[in-house]
């Protein structure tokens, strides 16, 4: 059976995501925003939780850890490279290692720029990654802690994954991105569409993530730094992708 992916709404605008392998009876949660939620939903579930995937160290990704655990003693897996300030990890991991969630084989994906240690998990089978804040559905993470060459190489690590990958990721921001996406994109059809799509969506309250990879290479601006017309739009005809990423990141911080 294929691996079921529970989108769970966390805090004010956060998301985690259970991974369930029905042939196993594995799960996994990915972030700990709040413990209760992810409680409450493998309790409704029947399901034993048995290990953790931790993407970053920010307090509204592994605040609720230490309470999870306390009910649902699990094996806690995140970067080497930010293990000096991630809650104490049971595996320690960093690009090109893998494990396994029941029979289902996880990747880890080194994505820094939001912080130097984000990592992402790539599951090739069930077709999804779980990207947390690098990249996000219409957008991509601020950088605190890396430059824009960082992120930008970060995403276009992402961006290279197959069209059709599920990108899950941490933050229901899709709203606000798609109001600055026009900003630097007007003349898209495709972000104009999505548009349309994602008020319909939160205007019945459903949530915008997860969301398609082919949806964001055609409508999320931060993947758009080599479209010709991005570049023109923001007076930079020729310029290197990375550049433009830049000035795309930079007006977001101060839309």
């Amino acid at each position: 059976m294929p691996l079921e992916i529970v989108t769970l709404p966390c805090l004010s605008d956060n998301y985690c995501f259970l991974l369930h392998d029905a042939d196993s009876g594995a799960t996994a949660v990915v972030d700990v925003p709040d413990a209760a939620v992810i409680s409450e939903a493998l309790a409704a579930r029947g399901w034993t939780l048995g290990q953790v995937l931790l993407t970053h160290h920010h307090w509204d990704h592994v605040d609720g850890l230490p309470a999870l655990l306390e009910a649902h003693p699990a094996q806690v897996i995140g970067a080497k490279a930010d293990a000096h300030r991630l809650p104490p990890l049971d595996l320690e991991v960093a690009e090109g290692d893998g494990f396994l969630v029941g029979s289902e084989p996880v990747e880890v994906l080194e994505v820094p720029g939001h912080t130097l240690g984000h990592i992402a998990f790539y599951l090739p089978n069930a077709g999804a990654v779980f990207t947390a804040d690098s990249l996000m559905a219409m957008g991509c993470g601020r950088l605190f802690e890396g430059d824009p060459a960082m992120m930008w190489a970060s995403l276009c690590k992402l961006a290279a994954l197959p069209a059709e990958t599920l990108v899950c990721s941490g933050h229901e921001y899709t709203e606000a991105n798609a109001r600055f996406a026009k900003t630097v994109d007007p003349d898209n059809p495709a972000l104009a569409a999505r548009i349309e799509a994602i008020a319909a969506a939160r205007a019945a309250g459903r949530p915008t993530v997860p969301s398609r990879l082919s949806e964001e290479l055609d409508s999320n601006p931060f993947l758009r730094a080599t479209a010709p017309e991005v570049a023109r739009h923001l007076g930079m005809t020729g310029a290197d992708p990375e550049h433009v990423f830049a000035e795309i990141r930079k007006r977001k911080d101060n839309f």
